[in-house]
């Protein structure tokens, strides 16, 4: 493959690619190069969102690259401040531990293992001194820090900016620096950070990384960033149904953004496809190829075609799903209500997300719908729950 051939896989679905000069050098040095992504572990799985990054280190690890797959340990417990309006809590160094091990199990689904390399960045931060610290901290003005977008935006109205935060975006760059990267990947929301990466590099004597940016993927919902905790996500440990349902649910136009970041095809074969829609094809057929593709890389051929047979059936027929679960809700005053049963089986997570859900006619008892928010079941109720078109369960009242 050319120099330029290897640019334009680098730059497929990228939203900046910046110093792309610099990076044809790095190029030409004919070595593998050294690819660092970092993932701070606030969230015990990983989701679509965060594949985005991966699938772009599979395909410079296919190039023949070294990916350098940086697990923020240390960065977790200070909390990235980017988009935020407020002071994120930190969490505490066991919640970013259990994590991290989640992730290092779940990274390999896409990168190829033979070719990464995990590292924590409390390999080098917990060797840091207090004048270490200071040091580091030496190298940045607060007026360099309050021209990152959310910074300058709290500051003028008014909002707390803790001292801690200000350490986030150093930490991140002298990462660069102890893995002396050649090129970090990132979200289009993290392009300060990673353009800090460079200048540290710079003032420790080193060649400076080249910077890729990568789009942030939609949720489900079309409108905010894929988030666990919008609930607009789908988690790469979820079961193959679940999965597939989920990508089904994609709008037809937000489809081709997923193809574009999360398929393996080639632009050329999505671009027939498109053509094949403009003149009248499905958009379905479509759909399905992508949901296929992604449930077989996570799961198997076989799950993907069960998965489709069985969405198949449940939504042309009706028919339920075969591994539908099985729960017990306690009723301890010989009632329950069904806010409280949908919560306790797991299909809601709220009473207020639950009554949500009926007003919009999208819970049934064994396939009737729920119109009465006040209903209630007595102990020894056995029924068949669903919210939505892909949650269901088979609940006891005790």
């Amino acid at each position: 493959m050319t120099i330029q051939e290897s640019i334009d896989v680098i730059k497929r679905g990228c939203d900046e690619l910046l110093l792309e000069t610099e990076l044809n050098h790095k190029l030409v040095l004919d070595r593998p190069l050294r690819i660092k992504a970092g993932f701070d572990p606030t969230a015990p799985d990983l989701h679509l969102g965060h594949t985005v990054l991966l699938n772009k280190m599979r395909q410079l690890q296919e190039l023949g690259h070294h990916a350098l797959f940086l697990i923020g340990d240390f960065t977790g417990m200070i909390g990235d401040p980017t988009g935020k309006n407020t002071t994120r809590p930190p969490l505490s160094r066991e919640q970013v531990l259990e994590n991290a091990e989640s992730y290092r199990e779940q990274v390999f689904k896409v990168l190829d293992p033979d070719k990464t390399e995990i590292v924590f960045n409390s390999t080098w931060m917990d060797k840091f001194s207090a004048a270490d610290l200071i040091k580091l901290a030496a190298t940045h003005t607060v007026a360099r820090m309050l021209e990152r977008d959310d910074f300058g935006k709290r500051y003028k109205n008014s909002q707390a900016i803790a001292i801690h935060e200000f350490i986030y975006p150093l930490i991140q760059g002298y990462d660069s620096v102890a893995l002396k990267a050649d090129l970090e990947l990132g979200g289009s929301d993290q392009k300060f950070n990673l353009l800090m990466g460079r200048e540290l590099q710079k003032h420790y004597g080193q060649p400076p990384q080249c910077v890729l940016t990568m789009p942030l993927l939609l949720g489900l919902d079309g409108v905010n960033k894929m988030s666990k905790s919008l609930g607009n996500y789908i988690g790469i440990n979820e079961s193959p149904q679940e999965m597939f349902g989920k990508l089904m649910s994609v709008s037809d136009k937000l489809m081709w953004r997923y193809l574009e970041l999360l398929s393996f095809e080639s632009m050329s074969t999505i671009a027939k496809w498109r053509a094949e829609v403009e003149q009248e094809r499905n958009p379905r057929d479509i759909k399905v190829l992508l949901a296929q593709e992604i449930v077989t890389r996570f799961h198997s051929r076989a799950a993907a075609e069960k998965a489709l047979a069985e969405f198949e059936a449940r939504f042309k027929q009706g028919v339920l799903p075969e591994d539908m679960p099985e729960v017990t809700v306690s009723a301890s005053t010989g009632i329950i209500g069904i806010t409280q049963l949908l919560k306790q089986a797991g299909l809601v997570e709220s009473t207020s997300e639950a009554l949500r859900m009926i007003t919009q006619g999208a819970v049934k008892l064994d396939g009737e719908r729920v119109i009465d928010k006040a209903l209630q079941l007595q102990t020894g109720a056995v029924v068949v729950a669903q919210v939505g078109k892909r949650k269901f369960a088979r609940v006891t009242v005790k």
